[in-house]
């Protein structure tokens, strides 16, 4: 929803004009995700002579389940023989969006690796960062790659402060028939909250039947198990409660949701998504689903 907003916005003039837009397609999204990238590029980028690169380092679902692929380590729920409970490694946000992002602003400023890119030169990377998730606005910490966050710098539409909030994005793309935005994580993300599991399984049955049999395959860990090739010794799964997907207690309504249809929770809703689930999809940059999980899986 923020970053459709900046599009929108640096296309209308509010602010200036972008030399391009990354997504790093991770090859397992859902449909509506494609389906409303093509739409910004026909009726919003192009006609603003802005182009939309379209980065990828390959399906994660296909490489998840590929022995002989390089490890693509997901944030599964573990559970070990002895009863305990752990997590593997998180490293696909890192491998299936960051490093192919990095790869093509390496290639606008025209030093493709290895070739270094020289002291001073950089890209100027907007983030959609909204007033209400500032606490996420982080730098790169990439010389050639520095992040900005445009609507931290804007007018609060609608209470004057600094900054527009998710409501004032929402607002904004419903004037221009954008209230549709869906958002982006790929379709099996172990970090979806009952109410995506639940929107999943209700309004895109072919896409939940997808992700049930993604859980069932990856019951013995992914393909290689870890980084140096091992099975896991327990087993992993997509749902918190670690059950398999088609049994997990999807329809429990979590203290996020309930929270979340207050009128008014003191941010509270912010600091719970790690918890109870990933609120408002995959960010490259700044990944709502909390810090990198420790390993905790016995391997």
């Amino acid at each position: 929803m923020q970053s459709t907003t900046l599009l929108l916005l640096a296309a209308e003039g509010v602010l200036p004009k972008l030399d391009g837009a990354v997504f790093a397609d991770v090859g397992w999204e859902p449909m509506a995700v494609y389906e409303h990238l093509d739409r910004l590029e026909r009726e919003v980028a192009e006609p603003a002579g802005i182009p939309i690169y379209r980065v990828s380092a390959g399906n994660i679902r296909a490489d998840a389940l590929d022995p002989t692929h390089r490890f693509a380590s997901m944030p599964l729920f573990i559970k070990n023989p002895d009863g305990s409970e752990g997590m593997s490694r998180r490293q696909c946000t890192a491998e299936y969006k960051l490093k192919p992002i990095k790869a093509k602003v390496r290639d606008l400023l025209g030093y493709v690796h290895p070739k270094p890119v020289p002291r001073g030169l950089f890209a100027e990377q907007w983030i959609g960062i909204s007033r209400d998730e500032f606490h996420r606005a982080k730098d790169s910490g990439i010389q050639y790659l520095r992040s900005s966050f445009p609507l931290l710098d804007l007018e609060g539409a609608a209470d004057g402060g600094t900054g527009w909030t998710r409501d004032d994005c929402l607002r904004y793309l419903r004037a221009r028939g954008w209230e549709s935005t869906p958002k982006s994580a790929c379709i099996g993300c172990p970090f979806h909250g009952n109410a995506q599991w639940r929107q999943l399984r209700d309004e895109h049955p072919d896409e939940w039947a997808d992700a049930v049999a993604f859980d069932q395959a990856i019951r013995g860990g992914n393909a290689r198990g870890n980084a140096n090739g091992s099975r896991l010794r327990g087993q992993a799964y997509l749902h918190r409660s670690r059950l398999p997907l088609d049994q997990a207690p999807v329809d429990r309504v979590t203290p996020y949701e309930w929270a979340s249809l207050q009128t008014d929770v003191f941010g509270q809703i912010a600091d719970m998504e790690s918890e109870h689930g990933d609120a408002d999809g995959c960010s490259p940059w700044s990944c709502r689903s909390g810090s990198p999980v420790a390993e905790g899986a016995k391997a």
